[in-house]
Order: structure tokens, then C-alpha cells, then sequence
């Protein structure tokens, strides 16, 4: 019998791909989502490209009474993977409480609810900005927690110790803490990817949105920084890569003695630079990206890249999809959504 599994803001950009790769593995998806920041129209996408369509719960995992019924209503579920959050840095600063409510009480109801209808462990999202601004790089599992940049990664570094503290005092509950890079890209199929409501705050449907004509410019936060060419310098890692590192995650902690909590870096081991980047996605698709350069933006971070080895040889993940075939994607994705 295939195991069910939680999905939070499963209809968004990387639950949407993570639920693809969970159904391709076998598992049986339960997702619950608000909808503030996706369409539930990407449940046709997950039904194209796999053949299912997942049960859908639309709700906001801040609701208690909604989460329990989700739980009575769907039996059996083993395991659940996080990603329900508000999660864009510049909005965080600006609005430092709704992030506070929103990503903390969303997770203290999961793990509240766990021990009582039986769910063995939860995959954590994650991010790299837990690390606040490194001091070497790359970054692997065993440097600093260091005070964070923005309200949006105080919050990741709250809820990782939530998740320490509860899992401490609750025996029978595991977790896996995945702190991801700078996820991008798109399904090859073209049927999903990132779809954000109005303008986006993540840096490629920018791009794809500014190449489209969609927007007038892309504006590139700060050329002064000491990195190569001024922009800042990030590790971009496929959305297909990442969704499927949870599937591996998930795997590892249903089936095999492990930890109460682990925590893996996922990303590709290299840095990309902002220009770099917007660069690498003309010269891939044949469209020019109208960017000008404007003020570094609170709550950036200069440089951070990954330390994958942890993941790579722990969980025998791999990122393996080049940048350049991830942008491609990304345009094809983009020209889908303009010829609906």
C-alpha cells in the first residue's frame, strides 16, 4: 500500500514539483494550501505530467480546526513535508509580523497534531539564509548559525529550533532539516512551474516576465558589492533537483534508523552572479532581459553558495540539471503561460 503523505502549500512552486516526484515514486499526496501565493489550476499540471491528481484540501495550515479535519478526513498519513510559509525577503522586512504568524503558527500546528494521528516525521524547508552572511565559502552543515539578515530568515532559524525543541520532548517524531540555496527553473514538461500571484519577488520569473514584455525592466539590486562584477553571487539549484532531494529525505526517514533530526545543505557547489545569470538565460533562449542597476536592497546577502557533500553522500542526492537547461526551461514555462 502506498504511504500518504503531507504536503503544506503543495499547489506552490516547490510543493507543486515535490508532489510530481512523490507520485512518480509511488507515494500517495494529500495537499493542503491557501492558495495566497499559487493557483489551483497547477493541479492540472501534477495530473498531466503524472497521471494523478493529488487530494486537495484548500485551507490554511494557521487554521487548527481546518489541519485537524485534513487529518480525520484523510487516515494514515506518515509523513509530512513543510513548505507553507511566507517567504519572499524584502516583503519580510516590511512586514515583519505577518511573516512571524504566518510561518511560525503554521508549523507549531503540524507538530502538534503529529503524535495524535500518527505521523512518524516531517521534511522541513528550509534555507540558506539561516547562515545570515557567511564567512567563507562554500557553506556546508557544520558552519554558524549567525543572526539573520531579514524577518523572513529569522523566521527559518525559529522554526528549525521549534523543531529541535519539540522533537527532544517528543519521542517517536523525526525530522529532516533541508536548507536549500536558490531554487529555479521550471518541469521540462512545461506544465508547471513558478507561477507567483502579481508582481514576483523571486529574481528569475522576473526575468522570464521582463523578457515576455510583462514587465519594463528587471532591476538589479546593487552592482557595488566585492564580488566579481558587483552583483551579488548565489547557487542556483534546479526546482526538479530540489523536489527531488524531498522524495530521498522522505524515503530516508520513513524507512531507515536514523537521527531525530538531520540537516542537509541542498544546493550545486557553485555560484552564479546575479548579471551572470541574466546573461547565461539571453544567450540560452535568444531574448534580450532589460535590466538596469539599482540600490542594494535590505536584507540581501553578498555571497553564499553550497556545500552539497553532506547530501551527496548521506542521501545519495545529487543536483545534476545545468544552469543553462534550467533557464531554458524556465523561458519555455514562461511562453506556456503567455500562450493560454
Amino acid at each position: 500500500m502506498a504511504k500518504k503523505i503531507l504536503v503544506t502549500g503543495g499547489t506552490g512552486y516547490i510543493g507543486s514539483h515535490t508532489t510530481v516526484e512523490l507520485q512518480q515514486a509511488g507515494y500517495e499526496v494529500v495537499i493542503i494550501d491557501n492558495l495566497s501565493n499559487s493557483n489551483a489550476s497547477v493541479l492540472d499540471g501534477i495530473e498531466g505530467i503524472t497521471g494523478r491528481r493529488p487530494v486537495f484540501v484548500e485551507a490554511d495550515v494557521t487554521d487548527r480546526a481546518a489541519l485537524r479535519k485534513l487529518f480525520e478526513d484523510n487516515p494514515g498519513i506518515e509523513g509530512i513535508i513543510h513548505f507553507a510559509a511566507s517567504k519572499a525577503v524584502g516583503e519580510s522586512v516590511e512586514k515583519p509580523i505577518l511573516y512571524y504568524r504566518n510561518n511560525l503558527n503554521s508549523l507549531m500546528n503540524l507538530l502538534e497534531l503529529m503524535p495524535e494521528f500518527g505521523v512518524k516525521g516531517i521534511v522541513f524547508s528550509s534555507s540558506c539564509t539561516v547562515y545570515g552572511e557567511p564567512d567563507t565559502n562554500p557553506i556546508d552543515e557544520t558552519a554558524p548559525i549567525k543572526p539573520a539578515t531579514s524577518p523572513y530568515g529569522n523566521t527559518k532559524q525559529i522554526c528549525e529550533e521549534i523543531i529541535r525543541d519539540y522533537i527532544h520532548a517528543v519521542k517517536g517524531v523525526k525530522s529532516i532539516l533541508l536548507r536549500y540555496f536558490n531554487p529555479v527553473g521550471a518541469h521540462p514538461s512545461a506544465l508547471i512551474g513558478e507561477l507567483p500571484n502579481g508582481v514576483p519577488n523571486n529574481l528569475v520569473p522576473y526575468i522570464t516576465q521582463t523578457a515576455a514584455g510583462i514587465r519594463k525592466e528587471l532591476t538589479v539590486f546593487g552592482d557595488d558589492y566585492d564580488t566579481p562584477d558587483g552583483s551579488c553571487i548565489r547557487d542556483f539549484i534546479d526546482v526538479v533537483d530540489l523536489a527531488k532531494a524531498h522524495v530521498v529525505a522522505m524515503q530516508r526517514m520513513l524507512c531507515k534508523d536514523t537521527d531525530a533530526v538531520e540537516v542537509f545543505n541542498l544546493g550545486t557547489g557553485r555560484g552564479v552572479s546575479v548579471l551572470e545569470l541574466i546573461d547565461t538565460f539571453e544567450k540560452v533562449n535568444g531574448v534580450k532581459v532589460p535590466h538596469r542597476i539599482g540600490p542594494r536592497r535590505e536584507g540581501d546577502i553578498e555571497k553564499i553558495w553550497a556545500e552539497p557533500r553532506k547530501a551527496n553522500e548521506v542521501l545519495g542526492w545529487k543536483a545534476v540539471v545545468p544552469v543553462a537547461e534550467t533557464l531554458a526551461n524556465t523561458w519555455r514555462w514562461q511562453q506556456h503561460l503567455d500562450g493560454k
